[in-house]
């Protein structure tokens, strides 16, 4: 979907501040935003700050013919990819769950065929209350997709469930339901970050590895409906929504939690930076400076990826190869050293390819002998088109064992 429309109803809470923000963040996404508000939304925040923000006039009167004639209620319903209420009231979700059509917002969404993100936002006491929590289940058993408010500090000065869930998190949600679920049925294992080799109690040895292309890769496989499960090393990035996340340290901890997941799994993709070696032992104490020279013995880690591609079934294993000279030729050695079904190789010493950057240029071989370079791109855009190789296997898989 080149530039996805995307309708926001913003209803009359005072977590109306933070749907600025997540307006800013889907215009940076690429997408198109009509926001619509309700009277009440208009006493927090003025429509203008949000026509600024998407460069579209904002709808805020049903009876308006001005805005009738420019927007139209069936316009908006018909032009929405998807259409998103955040922050969503009490109210709002009492006549949702009804069937009311009383304002411009209600009446666009009873309107539309695109897909329904609610996300509540209220004081921990109201959201909690019988009527509401039915409402909220009337509209999920209808096909609604609900987001859970966040507990945290509220603006009423309880202390509880209630807070609308940050715009990043809401933004993260929108781009799973524009997302085509091509990969549902899947269960993908994907690994991120360095491994962590202690030398003491301090010390360590690890690599430059930021995790942020298997972050990438799990975000994208779980947008597009797979079951992800994330083992990742030590890195400073968010866990991705909706991927299961298990945090691991050494080699040998990866190598644990993958195996553990591996039998239940359709792919793996191994983007993580795992250690060659190791310690051959650890110092129980710092290790303090003395005079000359210490030597350090290292002993091998295990390749998981070897051992994962010596026992697998039908599972599909995916290799990463960061390379700093003769990429393809590195690479296809790789492939067939360690029987994958695809290498993702790159050249780190290649600007915008390199460590903790949000961008790759790399090139995909498969073991059939294709070779597709691909050009600089988001870590995210390359993920989707690791994606596309998955499904395009998937289905090349099914046709010849039908």
């Amino acid at each position: 979907m080149e530039k996805p429309n995307v309708v926001l109803g913003v209803t009359g809470g005072i977590a109306c501040y933070k749907a600025l923000e997540l307006v800013r963040l889907l215009v940076q996404d690429s997408c198109s935003v009509r926001v619509v508000m309700t009277r009440e939304a208009t006493e927090f925040v003025a429509p203008l700050s949000f026509q600024t923000l998407s460069g579209a006039p904002v709808g805020t009167d049903l009876f308006s013919l001005t805005q009738e004639s420019e927007i139209g209620h069936i316009n908006l319903a018909d032009s929405a990819d998807v259409l998103v209420i955040a922050p969503a009231t009490a109210n709002v979700i009492a006549k949702l769950a009804a069937g009311i059509a009383d304002d411009l917002l209600t009446t666009v969404v009873l309107a539309t065929q695109a897909p329904l993100l609610v996300v509540p936002s209220m004081n921990v006491h109201m959201l909690a209350h019988p009527m509401v929590q039915a409402n909220i289940a009337k509209l999920r058993s209808a096909g609604y997709h609900v987001m859970e408010a966040v507990a945290g500090y509220l603006a009423c000065g309880y202390e509880g469930k209630g807070r609308l869930p940050e715009p990043p998190a809401i933004a993260e949600e929108i781009r799973r339901l524009l997302r085509p679920k091509d990969l549902s049925g899947e269960k993908i294992v994907v690994t991120a970050g360095p491994s962590r080799e202690a030398l003491d109690p301090v010390r360590y040895i690890s690599n430059r590895s930021s995790g942020k292309m298997g972050y990438a890769l799990a975000r994208a496989a779980a947008r597009r409906g797979a079951k992800v499960t994330l083992v990742s090393g030590p890195t400073a990035l968010a866990a991705p929504e909706g991927v299961t996340t298990v945090p691991v340290v050494t080699a040998e901890e990866m190598r644990a939690a993958v195996l553990a997941e591996f039998d239940s799994a359709t792919a793996v993709l191994m983007a993580a930076a795992v250690a060659d070696y190791r310690p051959r032992s650890t110092a129980g104490r710092k290790m303090k400076r003395g005079d000359g020279n210490r030597r350090v013995e290292f002993v091998p880690n295990p390749d998981i990826v070897a051992e994962l591609t010596a026992r697998r079934g039908r599972q599909v294993v995916v290799g990463f190869a960061a390379e700093t000279e003769s990429l393809v030729e590195n690479a296809r050695q790789k492939l067939h050293r360690k029987n994958l079904d695809l290498v993702v190789a790159n050249d780190v010493t290649q600007e915008g390819s390199g460590f903790d950057v949000d961008t790759n240029a790399v090139t995909l071989l498969d073991r059939d002998g294709t070779v597709t370079p691909l050009p600089v791109m988001s870590k995210d855009a390359v993920a989707d088109r690791i994606c596309d190789w998955l499904l395009q296997h998937r289905e090349h898989s099914h046709r010849r064992g039908a």
